[in-house]
């Protein structure tokens, strides 16, 4: 806005006391001070206010006017409220270093001039604003993108101080201006965003972190695969990224709004495009899924694998290894507009294992390019490359030590130690806010295999993955997953015994037990797990309880009259076990 746009509203009270020829002057924002030197806080192209305390005497208008000056504020406001007429020693200054100088009428607050500003000026830049993003619209649907959506953001950050990120489902940040999103907070962000989403609270949503107001829009996938308006958002939620802007959208007009959604259908402009830069790496996981599935021979297979190696890790000079990683969304029935059996759960479940895999450590949206997902049914199917790992030959004696120690560590270290993807690791930071997307009606289970190292091992680790998986959905929570190490272990067998089964076991065995425990606080099924949990020693399992040897040979003697069982034997020992771990 113009300096003589003030002059013209008779509601701010101003009065023109010299610099008539400067009345064309832009002003860019509004400040208050009455520090004698301001200069630190001055940018340039302020209104300033003052009410005159830094003024001492005569001599103090020349330096404090000077500052303003050079600092190429737009002109001075002076308040009448504290000395009533504004000195001539003030207006002379002003008039030497032609810097327009206003009387403020002592009834009108500062406050009253700083809201008129700051809503002109801000209604004027988002107007310039929205042009700027129109004209990149135009350019980034007629041809190559023109900076991605970094180039908007800076926009919004440089003309309408705003601080916005765009962040994936998971919280992971895409694309952002200045300072990156912290991880944990970008995850919590997501979190709310889910949540919202699926009470379906209208856009955009409100959320308070730290002492911090965010608003949250949605960035609505438009290309050819996005989901119509009138579907179930279920479909969606999980696959949608998101626009977090530092700011309390819930006062904002009308025409702010329009902007940021203006803002939201350009970068979705470009999820389009680089969600269509998959398309090869998704045709090459979806023909070699279709070889193992149909039994292809090897080294058909093989040839696949070595089209798909250059595209997913180019540079490698040798073969990669191999891991499959399976996932799947299942929803259960709900009062949304689709059934359950009706949503189409494996686009959204290869959309989401392709965030999934990415590392959370890095930003942007272009670090799944080693990542190949398909998807069949309702499954979604990842072929992940990792580089073949190369130790030198080891001299004579050396690393016999390590190994010895090695042994007897523990599986987590193994684990720990092991190349690939884990599966623990895989959902650490993304459990929670895509807990939040699921709600209380869907679930994630995640499956991954082994690394192999041939085509020949391609179809054991797809259905080493599929069966981990399954592994994962026996288990409690609405995001889970096993792994391969799991697979080697009597818990495989738990969770596929049918619940009626293992209601009739565990109630044969243990019903005695708790009845008698209610009845006498006998304490029989603590006994027993301590028992079985001292590999039936019975000096390690009192000192455990904290009971005489006799005692305890008495307890365990009234398990075995109450139970009919013998824990001298090992198959009742065993029977009790997996009693005690079903129950």
């Amino acid at each position: 806005m113009r300096l003589r746009a003030l002059l013209e509203t008779d509601a701010l009270g101003l009065r023109l006391l010299g610099g008539e020829d400067e009345l064309d002057r832009t002003v860019r924002g509004v400040m208050t001070t009455d520090l004698r030197d301001p200069s630190r806080y001055l940018s340039g192209g302020e209104l300033v206010l003052t009410g005159l305390a830094w003024r001492r005497d005569a001599a103090d208008s020349e330096p404090f006017v000077r500052i303003l000056a050079g600092a190429g504020v737009a002109g001075l406001a002076a308040g009448e409220a504290e000395l009533g007429d504004i000195p001539a020693d003030l207006v002379e200054a002003c008039l030497h270093h032609r810097l327009p100088l206003f009387a403020v009428n002592e009834t009108v607050a500062f406050a009253t001039i700083t809201e008129y500003v700051v809503r002109q000026v801000s209604g004027e830049r988002a107007g310039d604003l929205a042009a700027v993003v129109d004209r990149h619209r135009r350019l980034m649907t007629s041809g190559p993108a023109g900076g991605g959506p970094e180039v908007v953001l800076d926009l919004l950050t440089s003309d309408l101080d705003l601080r916005a990120w765009v962040l994936s489902p998971t919280g992971r940040q895409i694309a952002g201006a200045g300072a990156p999103l912290p991880g944990p907070l970008g995850a919590t962000l997501a979190g709310h965003h889910l949540a919202a989403t699926r009470t379906g609270r209208r856009a955009p949503h409100r959320a308070a972190v730290a002492g911090t107001t965010y608003s949250l829009f949605p960035i609505r996938n438009t290309g050819r695969g996005a989901v119509p308006a009138a579907r179930d958002v279920r479909e969606s939620v999980l696959s949608d990224w998101l626009l977090a802007v530092e700011a309390d959208a819930s006062d904002w007009p009308a025409a702010r709004l329009d902007l940021l959604q203006g803002v939201t259908q350009l970068i979705a402009v470009e999820r389009d495009r680089r969600d269509a830069a998959r398309t090869v790496r998704r045709r090459l996981a979806q023909e070699v899924l279709e070889l193992v599935q149909t039994g292809a021979a090897p080294a058909e297979i093989a040839a696949r694998l070595r089209v798909a190696a250059p595209v997913l890790l180019p540079g490698l000079g040798v073969a990669p290894q191999w891991q499959v990683v399976v996932a799947r969304v299942d929803w259960s029935a709900s009062g949304q507009s689709a059934a359950a059996g009706e949503i189409a759960s494996g686009p959204v479940a290869q959309a989401l294992l392709e965030e999934i895999l990415v590392d959370p450590a890095v930003s942007g949206p272009d670090s799944a390019d080693r990542i190949a997902v398909a998807h069949t049914g309702e499954e979604a199917i990842a072929l992940v490359p990792l580089p073949a790992v190369i130790t030198a030959p080891a001299e004579p004696g050396e690393g016999e030590e390590d190994a010895a120690a090695g042994a007897d560590g523990e599986d987590a270290d193994a684990l720990a130690g092991e190349p690939g993807l884990h599966a623990d690791a895989l959902l650490a930071s993304v459990r929670e806010p895509l807990s939040a997307g699921l709600a209380d009606d869907g679930r994630l289970t995640l499956g991954v295999s082994a690394a192999v190292h041939s085509a020949e091992g391609l179809r054991g680790a797809l259905e080493e993955a599929r069966h981990a998986r399954r592994v994962a959905a026996a288990r409690p929570g609405r995001v889970c997953a096993a792994g391969h190490h799991e697979l080697a272990s009597h818990v495989l067998l738990l969770p596929f015994v049918p619940d009626d089964v293992r209601r009739a076991f565990t109630a044969r065995l243990l019903d005695p037990l708790r009845d008698y425990d209610r009845r006498h606080r006998a304490e029989l099924i603590e006994t027993l797990e301590a028992f079985l949990d001292c590999d039936g020693s019975w000096t390690r399992c009192a000192a455990r309880l904290h009971l005489h040897v006799n005692t305890l040979r008495y307890r365990v003697g009234r398990i075995e009259q109450l139970t009919g069982r013998d824990l001298s034997r090992l198959e009742d020992k065993l029977d009790f076990f997996l009693a005690l771990r079903m129950s």
